[in-house]
């Protein structure tokens, strides 16, 4: 009888790591070799099918064989996975600014990425979207790093270490798996992006499309129809001759009563237009009636600074300067009305055109008849002052004079013919003396009166000046008679061309079109005025929402 040799039991010694360990390193190594783009290298291990059990304290088979050792490029199903996954995740065209807030996010969940491409791989791995805006604020506010739980782990892990892992027994290939892993990711792209773009619609029809409608629904359905009656005018001045070349240069063109104008639309657009409006035909009231809609209804006991931005509002003026015309729109509730307050408006600016001009001209006016006045006076004191000379003296002076130098030049030719007479008796050898003493006797005459003459000439008598100083006097006072004429037919001159210059003064104001009741209203213009709101809500939005993504930026960069 044969017994059975005892079974000899004995420890051996681990030298190697286990398979499931060898495993575990040679997936992280072609891992990380896959995430950093360089080839898989040639590692040699032995399966793990093949490799010496890890039962320590067993018992060893009866027959042990040594294992073999097989070489060639090993490739995981884990490997397989993560190069697949970073491939994908590198064609999606991912940002360096994403990639490293990918990588601090990994690092804040505990993560320990080799790349930033596998940091995103492991995030979604992990079910966190790194791009969704919550995760980057939740990032931003978080101060403390996150530490890891399981610190002996440092390589990326995508199944547990511990475990065997066999070869798939799935029948769906790799490129299969892939194409299906881009449909997912397709499809999470175009469901966070119609998630998106529902998001940006409700904010439309929120901020722009609502309040539109609002403001379309109130132009069309609730504000009260204005009617506006339009009318030009415009100013002329007189037409006449000037007084030099360049006179005429801007009569009748719109330059010429371009100052006019711009007052009298100035006067039309001005407050006191819009009380004397309002107290010759109640501005105030017809506004005030609650037919009209709140919004342009202007209170019962409104003041006069909000009747006036009415009347700005509802009064519109313009000056067209090439053809110098106003050009007036005024808008009430009732065409009849807005016809009414037009014609009153029009005849408020005649009154002020003639009053533009009408100071001017009688300025001038009265200048000139106090100069003529003046000059009137002057002339009739010197002719006052020439007759009281003539009275109290010699009618003609000069005619007397003219007289007593005739008188004197008779006399001086009687005496000179005496006094050669004389001379000739008494060169004769026996003078006749009667005829001598006659001659002498004629010659003592005519001297005297000679004298005579001479001192009516120049002597004063008693109680009157002398002839020459009261012909002096006459001269003077003729004189000044002549120069009065002279400045009272200046001033009458100037006078008449006062006058002239002063009809070329008057305005006119000629109405070319005048006001008519509108039969259709023309106010509010509904679509054009919903059109703009829509446009204004939507600039709005746009400014904030750039405002509101800059600032996003600058919190998360």
């Amino acid at each position: 009888m044969t017994t059975k040799p005892k079974a000899r039991k004995f420890r051996i010694r681990r030298t190697t790591p286990t398979p499931s360990e060898m495993a575990a390193q040679v997936d992280a190594a072609l891992a990380k070799n896959a995430a950093d783009g360089q080839p898989s290298e040639t590692v040699n291990h032995p399966r793990p099918s093949e490799a010496a059990p890890d039962n320590v304290g067993n018992e060893a088979p009866s027959h042990p064989a040594e294992p073999t050792a097989r070489s060639g490029q090993i490739s995981s199903a884990a490997e397989v996975n993560a190069s697949t996954e970073i491939d994908d995740i590198r064609k999606e065209g991912l940002t360096g600014r994403q990639l490293r807030m990918a990588r601090r996010l990994a690092q804040k969940h505990g993560l320990a990425p080799t790349s930033d491409f596998d940091a995103v791989r492991l995030l979604r791995a992990k079910g966190v979207d790194p791009f969704q805006r919550s995760n980057f604020l939740e990032l931003v506010q978080s101060t403390e790093p996150a530490t890891t739980t399981d610190a002996a782990v440092q390589l990326p892990q995508t199944v547990p270490v511990q475990q065997i892992q066999l070869p798939s027994t799935e029948s769906v290939s790799p490129a299969e798996r892939r194409a299906q892993e881009i449909m997912n990711i397709q499809r999470d792209i175009g469901r966070r992006r119609r998630r998106k773009l529902m998001l940006l619609l409700s904010r439309l029809a929120a901020f722009v499309l609502l309040p539109t409608l609002v403001v379309g629904y109130y132009f069309y359905f609730v504000a009260t129809p204005m009617y506006s009656t339009k009318s030009e005018f415009l100013i002329l001045t007189a037409d006449g001759l000037g007084t030099s070349p360049s006179a005429g240069l801007f009569s009748g063109t719109a330059f010429a009563t371009g100052q006019d104008s711009i007052a009298t639309q100035s006067y039309l657009e001005s407050k006191d237009a819009m009380l004397r409006l309002n107290e010759d035909v109640g501005f105030m009231a017809h506004f005030s009636q609650p037919e009209i809609d709140p919004i342009q209804r202007l209170e019962a006991d409104a003041t006069n600074e909000e009747a006036y931005k009415v009347y700005r509002k509802y009064v519109k003026l313009g000056y067209d300067t090439t053809e110098g015309v106003i050009r007036m729109e005024l808008s009430t509730a009732d065409p009849a009305v807005s016809r009414l307050f037009s014609e009153t408006l029009i005849e408020y600016a005649e009154e002020r055109v003639d009053q533009l001009s009408q100071e001017k001209r009688f300025d001038g006016l009265a200048t000139a008849e106090k100069s003529l006045a003046d000059a009137k006076a002057d002339r009739r004191e010197a002719q006052r002052q020439l007759v009281a000379l003539q009275e109290g003296s010699i009618l003609d002076p000069e005619g007397e004079i003219a007289n007593i130098r005739a008188l004197i030049s008779n006399v001086e030719l009687q005496l000179q013919e005496k006094q050669l007479a004389l001379n000739t008796q008494l060169n004769n050898s026996r003078p006749n003396a009667a005829r001598v003493e006659a001659l002498r006797s004629e010659i003592e005459v005519l001297a005297a009166e000679l004298a005579k003459q001479n001192a009516r000439l120049t002597e004063a008598t008693e109680g009157a000046t002398s002839l020459a100083s009261q012909a002096a006097e006459i001269q003077m006072a003729q004189a000044d008679l002549m120069t009065a004429d002279l400045v009272l037919q200046s001033a009458l001159e100037t006078k008449r061309q006062t006058e002239i210059e002063a009809n070329k003064q008057v305005r006119y104001l000629t109405v070319s079109v005048n006001p008519i009741a509108s039969e259709d209203p023309s106010y509010p213009r509904k679509f054009e005025n919903t059109l703009v709101a829509f446009l204004i809500f939507g600039g709005i939005y746009l400014m904030i929402s750039l405002t509101a993504s800059i600032l996003r930026e600058q919190v998360s960069s």
